[in-house]
């Protein structure tokens, strides 16, 4: 076993695992309070592709431009640390959800729509909403 921790030792140093440990334990705790509050205050209708989702646009283009830039910034981030949350502490598809939802790009409606459509996703947001007084999420019908 010392073996082991030697070579640990050598190839990461303590003071890297203990930021990780820190870093990780707090991305785990900022999850569960972030997940929950932004799912149970999505429209029930949000994931229906059918619904159409405008977002800024009756705004200057200059904010806008920023305002997107600054979505997808976030958006990126929280499908990174939903990545990691795979393989660490937390809610990592939840998470991963989340980011894409803020992302802009070809397709991301089906996706959404295709992840959120997992029974076990799908039921784990439903039963956060409920918890909240929230009506369940609606999803598209197959076509």
């Amino acid at each position: 076993m010392d073996w082991l921790l030697s070579t640990v030792e050598q190839v990461v140093s303590t003071d890297t695992l203990i930021a990780l440990t820190v870093l990780s334990l707090i991305f785990f705790v900022g999850t569960l309070i972030a997940i929950p509050f932004i799912l149970v205050r999505l429209p029930a209708d949000y994931f229906d592709v059918r619904v159409p989702r405008p977002w800024m646009e009756n705004h200057h283009p200059v904010l806008r431009m920023a305002g997107h830039l600054v979505k997808n910034i976030l958006g990126a981030v929280f499908v990174f640390v939903g990545f990691l949350m795979l393989f660490l502490p937390g809610q990592g598809i939840l998470t991963m959800l989340i980011g894409i939802s803020m992302l802009d790009f070809p397709g991301k409606r089906r996706v959404e729509a295709k992840m959120i459509g997992q029974p076990t996703v799908l039921g784990a947001v439903n039963a956060m909403r409920r918890k909240f007084q929230k009506p369940p999420l609606v999803l598209a019908p197959d076509l």
